[in-house]
């Protein structure tokens, strides 16, 4: 049978993707990118680490970073992300504009990472305030709240998990009861940002959306639509704020002056706020390890 009329397969624009070692959620990636755009990925070297600021420090340095990128160079990507939350943010603004400059000066075209992405997202939506979620320990959350300070965003409620490992395997449900956590009232926050790309979150996203009444974003999602945008093509993701205009209601209105602290007794004094909650090795699907100040949830 002659198949020749077929011709070939159609036209593909390529995005370099560029993740830690440990990212297992390369599936979930893919679902925000429409069928003419590839995904190339790539891993940076194995380090004997758990999840920590010292691994964000190792997994985005900028000998490392080049590398990585200079792998990809051979299939020609348009665009380079690098799809790390922790290591993108661990050296705040200027680092992660130097990481920028490293990718792109290895591969010659243009580069994203999910920290700046998120930056990038959070004016898009015109975000003021915002809530975090991370499935990170105190210290690495810390890191994250400066950093979005450092960018001018007020930070009005958090949730962490306190894992150091199995990021992956969390499941929504552990996910969306955090984000209630870090939103715990109607107007707290301009809108949500679960960090981390090893945190599972595209399913979840319009349903947290639909019940807190405001944007919703995470890592994988912003690195996406930052990637996809440099190419002048939209993100595919029905029913998500950042990706379809149509369902965005705009910010919440405004009314809270700084960062809320909530605990299981409710509000508390920020100055004296301190890690509280149940152990996350208690929670069903999160945590796998001894109860210790690295493996806490809490609220900041």
């Amino acid at each position: 049978m002659d198949i020749s009329f077929l011709g070939g397969p159609a036209p593909q624009r390529g995005v370099g993707v560029v993740a830690p070692f440990d990212f297992a959620l390369d599936r979930e990636l893919w679902r925000w990118v429409p069928d003419d755009v590839s995904l190339h990925m790539t891993r940076t070297p194995f380090v004997p680490v758990e999840v920590s600021l010292d691994l964000a420090r190792m997994v985005s340095e900028h000998e490392t970073l080049g590398e990585a990128v200079r792998t990809l160079n051979a299939i020609a990507p348009e665009v380079v992300a690098y799809a790390c939350t922790s290591g993108s943010f661990v050296g705040g603004v200027t680092g992660e504009r130097a990481m920028c400059e490293a990718m792109t000066w290895a591969g010659a075209v243009p580069s994203v990472t999910t920290s700046g992405a998120l930056l990038d997202a959070l004016t898009e939506l015109g975000v003021r305030r915002v809530a975090l979620v991370t499935p990170y320990t105190v210290s690495v959350t810390r890191a994250l709240e400066a950093y979005v300070a450092e960018a001018g965003v007020t930070v009005a409620g958090c949730a962490f998990m306190g894992l150091t490992r199995h990021i992956w395997k969390v499941p929504y449900r552990d996910v969306a009861a955090m984000a209630r956590r870090a939103v715990p009232a109607s107007g707290a926050a301009d809108a949500l940002f679960i960090s981390c790309t090893n945190l599972p979150t595209y399913d979840v996203i319009p349903q947290l959306e639909a019940e807190l009444r405001i944007p919703v974003i995470s890592a994988n999602q912003v690195t996406m639509w930052a990637a996809l945008r440099r190419l002048g093509t939209p993100a595919v993701g029905p029913y998500q704020a950042l990706t379809d205009p149509a369902a965005r209601t705009g910010p919440a209105a405004t009314g809270v002056a700084g960062p809320a602290v909530v605990g299981p007794a409710g509000p508390v004094d920020p100055a004296v706020a301190g890690p509280v909650g149940p152990a996350a090795a208690d929670m069903p699907g999160v945590g796998d390890g001894p109860d210790t100040e690295q493996q806490q949830e809490g609220w900041t």
